[in-house]
């Protein structure tokens, strides 16, 4: 009866656990990063304030958000935001927000990611449009419609996205 133990069990329910905790972590520091060197590691700059609060709501251990703000501050591995813009299945609209420390392995990644689920990459400004900035989230302005076989194909293609370790957030503008 090997594997069937009590210990078996709790160690493989942890696994699963830990790999999504530390999926929803390198996000967070990646955040905490990019805001930590746009304050210049001033933790009562808003933005700084609220990447913190961010990874505290998620439980994230404050000796790992410390460690995110030092490195930013250091001379690491330059972090930077990017955007990428897109079209999915049935014309819907996609914008792609994320942060990296090499752009062109992201967006090749990006792209071959789109290609896969049904999506293409757009040019700066052709997707934008269909948004507008509120609150430092984007909203739709416009909005598509589509059938039940493009929303499911677009469901897929918004977790594939989220999945990858780069991107942070994914705006669409489908009803």
């Amino acid at each position: 009866m090997a594997g069937h133990s009590k210990w078996a069990k709790v160690k493989h329910q942890k696994a699963v656990t830990d790999v999504r905790k530390s999926k929803i972590f390198s996000k967070l520091v990646r955040f905490i990063a990019v805001e930590a060197k746009k304050a210049k590691g001033d933790r009562s700059a808003p933005g700084l304030r609220a990447a913190i609060e961010k990874a505290r709501a998620a439980n994230m251990p404050s000796e790992n958000i410390d460690r995110a703000i030092e490195k930013a501050s250091g001379t690491g591995a330059d972090i930077e935001t990017v955007m990428y813009e897109a079209y999915g299945p049935g014309g819907a609209a996609l914008i792609i927000e994320g942060y990296t420390d090499n752009r062109n392995r992201t967006g090749q990644e990006i792209k071959h990611l789109l290609s896969q689920q049904g999506g293409t990459l757009a040019t700066p400004g052709a997707a934008m449009w269909a948004f507008t900035r509120s609150e430092g989230k984007l909203q739709p302005t416009a909005t598509v419609d589509l059938s039940e076989a493009d929303l499911e194909a677009l469901a897929q293609l918004v977790d594939a996205l989220e999945e990858h370790d780069d991107v942070s957030e994914v705006y669409t503008n489908a009803a």
